[in-house]
């Protein structure tokens, strides 16, 4: 799917706030090292002016969206026609427009981080004991595939655990998934893997995940991302984590994934993350 020489394709990504995405950046590596010819921007759009956002840069010929925060179960909404795993996750965060005028709704986000955990960092998530921090629209992507994947537990952890209850029931209460609250893992045995899908620390504030829950043998990953250590990678370090990583590949690898299905064609993210990381 390629563009005329002379008239780029255009996509763009939409959140509020927006300052912060790599993406632009990330997508135009993409189509330098594909030869795609497009351009990719960056839209800051608050929650009453989403749709009006979407609609307006359809209008003026772009191709799809990227979705992030805090946009995701709204995309969710605007889409006639859905992938997989959007439907399963309740979120979208890949728009593509179809030559029939539907909106079509894609969730990479959860494959991204599969395949970063697993391949990037060679984790596998079958058999192993498995606790997700924080019932927000973070954890909503990734639940899924995790179950999918076939832990030997699966564990959904939030401050209070009515939300964390209310996601299961919103994911059909699954069976091989729990909910629990942070208080209630204080003296649990260690976690093989650890996801934080909140944003705890970014303020200022310890994490408030009780040490018991964490060992020497445990992979910890931050949905977040930073030129710096994370709070949630800083305190996994502080308690002898075997390993602690940020969301880059994430990152990294949830674009790719929406590039193919925008242009057919799969980007190698090796290079791009290693760019990223210099």
């Amino acid at each position: 799917m390629s563009a005329t020489p002379d008239k780029p394709d255009r996509y763009a990504v939409i959140g509020h706030p927006i300052d912060h995405s790599r993406s632009p950046v990330i997508h135009q590596l993409f189509a330098r090292q594909t030869g795609e010819n497009i351009t990719y921007e960056a839209i800051d759009a608050p929650r009453e002016g989403f749709e009006i956002a979407v609609r307006g840069f359809r209008a003026a010929g772009g191709k799809g969206l990227n979705i992030t925060v805090p946009h995701k179960r709204a995309a969710f909404a605007l889409c006639e026609e859905l992938g997989t795993e959007a439907a399963q996750a309740g979120a979208v965060n890949t728009i593509s427009f179809r030559a029939d005028g539907r909106l079509r709704g894609d969730n990479t986000d959860g494959i991204g981080f599969i395949r970063d955990l697993t391949e990037n960092l060679e984790q596998p998530i079958e058999g192993r004991s498995v606790l997700v921090l924080g019932a927000g629209g973070a954890a909503r992507g990734i639940l899924p595939p995790l179950l999918a994947a076939e832990p030997a537990v699966l564990v959904l952890a939030n401050r209070t655990i009515e939300r964390a209850e209310a996601m299961l029931t919103e994911l059909g209460s699954p069976p091989d998934l729990e909910a629990s609250s942070f208080e209630a893992l204080q003296g649990h045995k260690p976690f093989d893997v650890i996801v934080n899908a909140t944003s705890a620390g970014l303020r200022g504030e310890q994490p408030p995940f009780p040490p018991s829950c964490i060992g020497s043998d445990s992979v910890c990953y931050d949905l977040a991302y930073s030129l710096k250590d994370t709070p949630f990678v800083q305190w996994a370090r502080a308690h002898h984590a075997l390993k602690a990583a940020q969301g880059w590949g994430m990152l990294v690898e949830q674009a790719a994934e929406s590039f193919w299905i925008w242009r057919g064609v799969r980007p190698d993210t090796q290079p791009i993350l290693a760019q990223l990381r210099r």
